[in-house]
């Protein structure tokens, strides 16, 4: 075995053991994991259920409790029955509620009569997604009562066009298998820039980087000790992650594994890098630990798509997006595992990420110490 080889074993075998001496690093890698997938599989939900609406109904009928029959027997609502339009708006105000289906007193009349019976729908818009949501789920209640409607006499519902929805890639609508894949590369992103940013800056703090410069060890030698061990940490944190999305949270895994933990490699590669550029730069680990959240974690949670849709930001803040390294392995991860393998989405994002992997170790060599100041 060359000298060369030995001083590699050497410094990825200290590495180790210092991770055993300090389990913050095992709880960087393992336990954030789990309480991050957790906290927003279960907590975090983009669906609208259970919603709470008012119903007004001023001349109560077979109608009218057919009507709102549906919205009683319908999962996205909790329904609450007002006397009057005054007492359902101050529920609104209050917030006790953030919809109003209000049917007037000439509802009925008007139906029976063949004259257009409007129904008053009010929304709650202060949170403008959910009130989009609550809007077509009354209207969806409002067409099936109309379909029943028509079939109880006999008739036909007429429409002048059908619409016929199709989901594809996530058929269940389920706010959670868009979420969690996402939340692995914000995950990842954590684990790839705290472990080798906190570490090496440990390093600076104690003074055994002085010590291991001082030793014939090369540059080229410090920082493959110091990848190799987080890598195998990360990649244990992200098969971690992937088996939780699957078994925990039945996130579909339409694509193949394979292709995830290559690409997760390259990733945690870049993330790493980032790590070590900033524990080079802040030489502390109070101040390496906030540049990597404020640099690393607070973009890949914002700007990657990882809940915001990057086609609806600015087109500046588009533009800068691409400087995100999350940002392409959030479309890999949502695509291989809703999509399967779509390799004109896996390819170009893999050969970015490996461009920022490259850059971002070239840099950490550049700017590493090689001497002695």
């Amino acid at each position: 075995m060359t000298a060369t080889r030995q001083r590699l074993i050497g410094l990825i075998r200290k590495e180790f053991l210092q991770v055993w001496r300090d389990p913050s690093s095992l709880a960087i890698a393992f336990v954030m994991p789990v309480f991050l997938l957790l906290l927003f599989g279960y907590g975090v939900s983009l669906d609208a259920k259970r919603v709470p609406i008012g119903l007004v109904v001023a001349a109560p009928s077979a109608e009218t409790a057919a009507l709102t029959a549906g919205f009683e027997q319908s999962e996205y609502f909790r329904s609450r029955y007002f006397p009057d339009m005054p007492a359902a708006a101050a529920a609104l105000q209050a917030g006790e509620i953030n919809a109003i289906v209000n049917l007037q007193d000439d509802f009925d009349r008007r139906l029976h009569g063949n004259e257009p019976a409007p129904i008053q729908l009010i929304l709650d818009g202060v949170d403008a997604n959910t009130a989009r949501l609550v809007s077509g789920y009354v209207l969806g209640v409002w067409d099936r009562w109309l379909n029943a409607r028509a079939e109880s006499r006999g008739l036909r519902a007429v429409r002048p066009v059908q619409l016929r929805n199709r989901v594809w890639y996530n058929s269940a609508l389920r706010s959670r298998n868009f979420l969690v894949p996402g939340l692995i590369a914000v995950i990842m992103t954590l684990i790839g820039a705290l472990l080798t940013a906190l570490v090496v800056a440990r390093e600076w703090e104690r003074g055994t980087m002085e010590a291991l410069i001082a030793t014939p060890v090369s540059v080229r030698q410090v920082l493959l000790g110091k990848l190799i061990p987080y890598y195998l940490l990360g990649m244990g944190g992200m098969l971690l992650s992937i088996a939780m999305a699957v078994w925990l949270f039945e996130v579909p895994l339409i694509g193949s594994l394979w292709v995830l933990l290559v690409c997760g490699s390259l990733f945690l590669l870049a993330a790493l890098g980032m790590g070590l550029v900033i524990s080079i730069a802040a030489k502390n680990q109070f101040v390496a630990g906030q540049i990597a959240i404020i640099i690393t974690f607070l973009p890949a949670f914002l700007l990657s798509g990882f809940i915001f849709n990057i086609d609806s930001m600015p087109t500046v803040v588009q533009w800068a997006t691409y400087l995100i390294a999350a940002r392409y392995f959030v479309a890999i991860l949502q695509t291989v595992f809703l999509a399967g393998n779509v390799w004109d989405v896996v390819v170009p994002n893999a050969l970015a990420l490996a461009l920022m992997a490259a850059l971002f170790m070239a840099l950490a060599w550049w700017r590493a110490p090689r001497r002695l100041e």
